[in-house]
């Protein structure tokens, strides 16, 4: 049965990740060393470009694909990761240098750190990726 995804239907591929799920793949992969988006900005720059996308869907891509791209970089609005995640991702910010905030070591600071994926991937009219 199809999975509902905000209000669209995803039909998860058999072979892989569908082309909008790509879409939020390449987005990741271009997440600076030490700077983090959140999921809502990655679904912001897939819809410029798609017209779909949700905040939800990228975290499922994440969850089922993302194992391939920097996922500690794309985090929720309050700069966290879920918290079976989280040690891996603590380690993966010290080593690269990610502002965390003071008084939650497992939290980033996103005022600091935030890469705004949607400005990154704003394209002239009618193209399609990144500028």
């Amino acid at each position: 049965m199809p999975e509902m995804i905000g209000n669209m239907t995803a039909h998860p591929p058999p072979d892989g990740p569908s082309a909008l799920a790509e879409l939020v793949l390449e987005i990741a992969e271009q997440v600076p060393e030490g700077r983090a988006t959140t999921y809502g900005l990655v679904a912001e720059a897939v819809r410029e470009h798609t017209g779909r996308g949700s905040a939800r869907y990228v975290g499922t891509v994440m969850s089922r694909h993302g194992h391939g791209v920097p996922w500690w970089r794309v985090v929720r609005a309050d700069g966290t990761l879920p918290r079976h995640l989280r040690t891996d991702a603590s380690r993966r910010y010290r080593a690269e240098g990610t502002p965390m905030e003071p008084l939650a070591p497992t939290m980033v600071d996103l005022r600091r750190a935030l890469w705004d994926a949607p400005a990154a991937w704003r394209a002239p009219s009618g193209s399609v990726g990144h500028a």
